[in-house]
């Protein structure tokens, strides 16, 4: 195959070991990246764990194909798997079914299975970099493998033809680190439906709250990793000064029942997706987001869209399109003291906070999903072309040497 004649309609395998109704980040991404390569004519067959013993083979609407493996619970995430290393099984798939290239989401067994089954059959791969597991590793007993686990990961993405990383600034820390062939893959908001006119008198009615009263809102895991202790924290500030304020908590997670024990007060809503996540961001007033682990953070751009003003560190989605005090606020990076400043001043001024959520509607507008998934093709496609000219001079050089 070379340069001239790559094929426009790829037979793409896209491999992860989360998909949705899981609801997290990576899912969510996945999702618009199969439903999107679909949409440009790609062929797309999709490798992920069972989620469930009766789930059916049936593929999404989306798919040309699906190949389920087993799974098994992911620690201290009821309801997510990680998929069991079926190398052999990913072997005969692929020699029944080669595509032109495969896509590698998750670093788990299952993806780094895939890994080892393309280098064994030759077909070019790309893998994504789509969560911080070596951070992640602080926050559950595992901090002496920090380094360890960092290193594994690069191990692994270094193996691959390219990896895709969410930011400009994620991918200079990654070089910096000895990854290699890093490329963007940003993120993209879906505008209609999240969108403010979606907000719901009657589910802040549900809250306690009436029209001007403040709702302050959370969307994400209820985990260690996401800092939630400082959200906590700047609530408290906020409703001393604002007593008819509510703090709604959007999501699931292992530290769920703990919070509710410890804060009866606070609105734990539940997971929610679809046009019910869209109306719960539209009817709020103000997103908190204390992350310090995120690789992106696809509930910043979320909350843009519906309207909200977002106070964040300055890094990941935060870093890449808030303007501090025009659409959002963001802090140095791990100031406790300047997040909890920052949301009790948008929060003390409700004219600057209609305002800056105004002109985050205005900057979701450019995030285009379509525009992302334009991207990653032509980094499919670029792979796919390289390693078909490195096989070409390979093959020249064996002849002239013959």
């Amino acid at each position: 195959m070379t340069m001239s004649n790559t094929p426009k309609g790829l037979s793409i395998a896209v491999v992860t070991e989360t998909y949705p109704p899981e609801i997290n980040g990576v899912a969510n991404t996945m999702r618009h990246l199969v439903g999107g390569l679909a949409r440009r004519g790609h062929r797309v067959h999709l490798v992920r764990p069972r989620q469930g013993p009766r789930e059916r083979t049936t593929s999404p609407g989306e798919v040309e194909g699906q190949t389920l493996v087993p799974g098994v619970p992911l620690p201290g995430y009821r309801g997510l798997r990680f998929g069991l290393p079926v190398y052999w099984r990913l072997r005969r798939l692929w020699r029944a079914n080669r595509p032109h290239v495969a896509y590698i989401a998750t670093q788990g067994p299952l993806g780094h299975a895939a890994l080892n089954a393309t280098r064994a059959a030759g077909i070019p791969a790309v893998t994504g970099f789509h969560t911080q597991f070596d951070q992640y590793s602080q926050h559950y007993g595992l901090g002496l493998l920090t380094h360890q686990i960092g290193q594994t990961l690069k191990d692994f993405h270094n193996r691959s033809d390219a990896t895709l990383v969410p930011t400009a600034e994620l991918r200079q820390q990654l070089a910096a680190q000895g990854f290699r062939n890093l490329h963007l893959f940003g993120r993209g908001v879906d505008t209609r439906l999240f969108d403010p006119a979606r907000r719901d008198p009657a589910l802040r009615a549900a809250w306690g709250c009436g029209d001007e009263d403040l709702v302050v809102l959370y969307v994400g895991r209820l985990a260690a990793e996401k800092n939630l202790d400082l959200a906590l924290a700047a609530f408290a500030a906020i409703a001393a000064q604002e007593p008819a304020a509510r703090f709604v908590l959007v999501g699931d997670g292992p530290g769920l029942e703990r919070l509710r024990r410890e804060h009866p007060q606070y609105r734990f809503v539940g997971p929610k997706v679809g046009e019910q996540l869209a109306a719960h961001y539209a009817s709020g007033d103000l997103f908190l987001f204390p992350s310090l682990t995120e690789t992106f953070g696809n509930v910043v751009p979320e909350a843009m869209a519906s309207g909200l003003a977002v106070v964040a560190f300055d890094y990941a989605a935060a870093h890449a399109y808030l303007v501090p005090w025009h659409n959002g606020v963001t802090v140095a990076t791990g100031d406790r003291d300047a997040f909890i400043a920052a949301a009790l001043a948008l929060a003390g001024d409700r004219a600057r906070l209609r305002t800056l959520g105004r002109q985050a509607r205005v900057a979701a507008a450019d995030l285009d999903w379509d525009r992302v998934i334009c991207g990653v093709e032509r980094q499919l496609q670029s792979v796919i072309r390289r390693r078909s000219g490195s096989e070409n001079r390979h093959e020249t050089v064996v002849a002239t040497t013959q």
